[in-house]
């Protein structure tokens, strides 16, 4: 799993980090809510482990911020106080679940298990394509990055489809022609590099990852880091 870890103290990041990773999971650390918040919303994570107490933004800022901006990934809370009107406001502000201090590493593993497994079920039978921070929602035809909704025309929405379903693939433009616009349509025009231009201005400008790509000579390509 991509895991983002938002914890403030240097001895529980570090042992969150090296347990974590000898489970073979991907683990970004960061130690406060405004770090914390970027890099939620600009890249894709499988689960958030988010504690309570951090500086700038407190987890229930974060949380809450996080889940306005549309963001679904799984929130799994951490807080030293354990009562029962702080489990509320956390589950309230968007937290998925929550674990007290100190808690058994077993125990985190297993809720992680649990919520991840949950959100690739609900992605699933919402028909979402994923690449990176990149959805595309089959059943609402909406696109988001990172959180926040595109607006894209009718054969934006169409070309992006075929894109992302042909992911780390170069596709020609003759391809592109006969799959995404009408049969018989002039080979010769530059329309595919024009809405693969109208494209790269919604999908990639303003973020430091770019997914579509030129081959030159060949096509073009939409792909992950992984």
């Amino acid at each position: 799993m991509k895991l983002l870890v938002v914890e403030d103290e240097p001895k529980v990041a570090s042992f969150l980090k090296q347990g974590l990773e000898e489970q073979h999971n991907n683990v970004t650390v960061v130690f406060d809510g405004i770090t914390a918040k970027r890099n939620a919303l600009e890249n894709t994570y499988d689960a958030i482990i988010l504690d309570v107490m951090i500086p700038h933004k407190n987890g229930i800022e974060v949380a809450k911020e996080l889940r306005s901006s549309n963001l679904k990934t799984p929130i799994l809370m951490l807080t030293a106080l354990g009562n029962v009107d702080e489990k509320v406001i956390g589950l309230d502000a968007g937290a998925d679940d929550y674990l007290v201090k100190p808690f058994d590493f077993k125990e985190l593993l297993a809720r992680l298990r649990v919520l991840t497994k949950r959100s690739y079920e609900q992605i699933a039978a919402r028909k979402i394509l994923v690449i990176e921070d990149l959805e595309l929602d089959l059943d609402r035809k909406i696109a988001r990055r990172g959180g926040q909704v595109i607006d894209l025309t009718a054969k934006e929405y169409s070309l992006l489809e075929y894109l992302i379903r042909n992911k780390n693939r170069v596709i020609s433009r003759t391809e592109i022609l006969e799959k995404v616009w009408a049969a018989g349509f002039d080979s010769t025009t530059n329309v595919i590099d024009v809405y693969i231009n109208f494209l790269r201005k919604k999908i990639d400008k303003g973020f430091d990852i770019k997914l579509i790509h030129t081959m030159v000579g060949m096509g073009y390509i939409i792909k992950s880091l992984d």
